[in-house]
């Protein structure tokens, strides 16, 4: 149940962020949905390959470089879902930061429903 709530805070996060972010776009919830579940597969799979690659980065940025991380994945994933446009770099890091604000508050308020 906690996985299927974490998901939709995502999504909704996304669409928060394709609100009020120029340049993020999200087509509507159903395309909210895949994109959330999309990230939270690369995230699983290549996320900790490319942390333990740059491991460096985030000693010396005390770990703000997964936000780095966290947008080139949202960036990448924008590539090959239609409905779902991101179009500069910036623009991705901005979401990255509002997704995981939104996601941090979110999961917190999940723990206190526990």
């Amino acid at each position: 149940m906690k996985t299927i709530a974490k998901l939709l805070i995502t999504s909704l996060a996304l669409l928060v962020v394709a609100e009020f972010v120029p340049g993020f776009f999200v087509e509507n919830f159903y395309i909210a949905v895949i994109i959330a579940l999309a990230f939270g597969v690369i995230s699983l799979f290549i996320k900790p390959i490319l942390t333990l690659l740059t491991l460096p980065l985030h000693l010396i940025t005390f770990g703000f470089f997964a936000f780095v991380i966290n947008a080139l994945l949202l960036w990448f994933i924008s590539t090959f879902i239609a409905g779902f446009v991101i179009e500069s770099f910036s623009v991705a890091l901005l979401g990255a930061l509002i997704i995981a604000l939104i996601s941090h508050i979110g999961g917190k308020f999940i723990e206190a429903l526990d």
